[in-house]
């Protein structure tokens, strides 16, 4: 009688959906947890990860995120604040130009706060700051986002030689929304495996 009957094969196949369910379950609480964590201590730079923005105005998320950077530096936590971002689909802006004009709306100073343009998606925003960082000995970067973003980015921060801490930005629309923020950890479950395998 051949092994691979009918029966096992559609057994292994369900075992398979199975262990596949528990290992996202137990990345979705990975996430959770870091999205949780408050590591705001001295480095050398804040980093604020760009979100949309709209005829220069940042958008609500992207303004939670600014404002989170700007106590951060206010407490002494890093001597610039350096904001990424690119040209949004449709748009003549970019965001990382948008968000340093806020920062220093806000009584940032203007040599304090960097913008690195042309970061089209996380780990092109975290290439940037590497390069900013080249010839420098200590690359200790406290990253500013939403908390569902925050494992994903330790893991890219990391494998780029930077030193990460994270700080969510609690304010965020996207926290203070349930539904909306389990959307997000939910989708980061199959985002941060991905990130894991492949951007090395």
């Amino acid at each position: 009688m051949p092994f691979w009957t009918g029966r096992r094969a559609l057994s292994g196949i369900l075992l398979a959906m199975v262990l596949l369910a528990l290992g996202w379950a137990a990345v979705v609480v990975t996430v959770a947890v870091h999205a949780a964590r408050d590591q705001a201590t001295g480095t050398d730079a804040i980093v604020v990860l760009g979100a949309a923005q709209y005829n220069g105005r940042p958008s609500p998320v992207f303004r939670a995120r600014l404002d989170h950077a700007a106590t951060l530096y206010q407490r002494g936590l890093a001597p610039v604040v350096l904001v990424t971002g690119g040209i949004g689909a449709r748009d003549s802006l970019n965001e990382a130009n948008v968000g340093r004009d806020y920062l220093v709306r806000l009584g940032l100073p203007g040599e304090a706060v960097l913008p690195l343009a042309g970061g089209h998606d996380t780990h092109a925003s975290l290439e940037q700051v590497q390069s900013w960082f080249e010839g420098r000995d200590s690359r200790r970067v406290l990253l500013v986002s939403d908390g569902f973003h925050m494992l994903r980015l330790e893991i890219i921060a990391r494998r780029l030689g930077l030193t990460p801490y994270t700080s969510p930005a609690a304010a965020s629309p996207i926290h203070a929304n349930v539904r909306r923020n389990t959307e997000y950890l939910f989708a980061e479950g199959f985002k941060v495996p991905v990130t894991w395998l492949f951007q090395r």
